[in-house]
């Protein structure tokens, strides 16, 4: 019977991009699961084979524990059957409708429809960015109450699933910028999955200052699901990215945080055009005048 090397974490709702992100840095995959709806607590789990990247692990793990003011998390380490991790991986990714108009799907449901509605598969080894979290819903349902329009920036692009949304809702170019290497390339296969790629590149480098996402400016809607602070920083840097009219679909952030968001941007000529909150995280869709 053949068993996997697994380390996990629990961690409250707040630091699961955070600590996810970490993880996949150096796991080979990665899941998470809720698992008190009560308290908001999350297990990360990942699935690591080399020992001697446990050390960068445990380095990213603190630094996400520090952007979501944690404490660093207790890693717990053990052994999977490699049958019992896809199974739990298909219990906590099944098929989701969002909104009105999409589906997402693991590559383990990828026959899974809707009537009406997009179907996007995505890597479920990924987890984070397939739906699953809030983050990720708002900005789905912010992008189907908007008009068609091109080009699409995603920044941040993670699985790509904002990207692919986008390119699959309008059959419009779209454009990802993911500085992980690793999930740029997962990225791209997800692209190539949902018979995308022809419209949707992945560009490696970080954020805005990516020469392939800044070749490609001025954008009429850009994506960035990150967290507060950086999003911030970069409110001057996706204002200029933008064309006149264009919207910018920000989330990663909880409601507390979203007015510092929204001021970031409001200094920038952006203004507010809609507030979403989805399970305690927050979508803002911006205008540039």
């Amino acid at each position: 019977m053949s068993v996997l090397p697994r380390l996990s974490v629990v961690v409250p709702e707040r630091a699961v991009p955070a600590v996810v992100a970490a993880f996949e840095t150096v796991c080979e995959a990665v899941s998470f699961l809720h698992l008190d709806e009560t308290y908001g607590t999350w297990s990360v789990e990942g699935i690591l084979r080399d020992p001697a990247r446990r050390v960068a692990l445990d380095t990213a793990l603190v630094l996400a524990a520090s952007v979501s003011g944690i404490d660093a998390p207790e890693v717990m380490t053990g052994e999977v059957e490699a049958e019992g991790w896809l199974a739990r991986t298909r219990e906590a990714f099944p098929p989701q409708p969002i909104g009105r108009r999409f589906l997402i799907r693991g590559t383990h449901d990828a026959t899974a429809t809707l009537p009406g509605r997009i179907a996007l598969t995505i890597d479920a080894g990924l987890a984070f960015g397939s739906g699953e979290h809030a983050t990720t819903r708002g900005c789905l349902i912010a992008l189907e109450e908007l008009r068609r329009c091109s080009p699409v920036a995603d920044i941040g692009t993670g699985s790509g699933v904002l990207a692919l949304a986008a390119a699959a809702l309008w059959r419009v170019r779209a454009i990802g910028v993911e500085l992980d290497p690793w999930a740029a390339r997962v990225a791209a296969e997800n692209a190539r999955m949902n018979r995308l790629h022809r419209l949707v590149a992945l560009v490696p480098g970080d954020a805005w200052r990516a020469p392939g996402i800044r070749r490609r400016a001025p954008y009429a809607l850009a994506f960035a699901n990150i967290f507060a602070r950086p999003l911030c920083a970069m409110a001057a840097a996706t204002a200029r990215n933008l064309r006149r009219g264009g919207r910018a679909v920000l989330s990663g952030f909880h409601p507390a945080q979203a007015r510092m968001v929204e001021v970031a941007h409001r200094r920038t000529g952006m203004v507010l055009e809609r507030r979403l909150v989805v399970n305690t995280w927050a979508t803002l869709v911006l205008r540039r005048p």
